[in-house]
């Protein structure tokens, strides 16, 4: 199968893709579109979602409250002191 999908790639101009490259393109459309884990990790196969996850989805950016945390730090940079650091 995989030197189907070779020959196949290659006669559209595609040598470079291989079934990896065209597998992780599958997937990372199917997160772009903001299918669940779950819809890409039966059509890749995968039993465990966590597997497509992992090794197929991009890490999303978090909002984890860093910076409102942090942002008193950059303060103390303009001459001010705060009490207690």
């Amino acid at each position: 199968m995989q030197a189907d999908l070779r020959e196949l790639f290659a006669e559209c101009g595609y040598e470079w893709v291989t079934s990896h490259v065209y597998r992780k393109t599958v997937a990372t459309l199917m997160d772009l579109a903001g299918l669940p884990p779950r819809q890409a990790a039966d059509q890749l196969g995968h039993a465990k979602v966590s597997m497509t996850q992992d090794n197929y989805f991009g890490r999303k950016v978090a909002k984890t409250g860093a910076a409102a945390v942090l942002a008193p730090l950059g303060q103390l940079g303009n001459g001010q002191q705060k009490s207690g650091v």
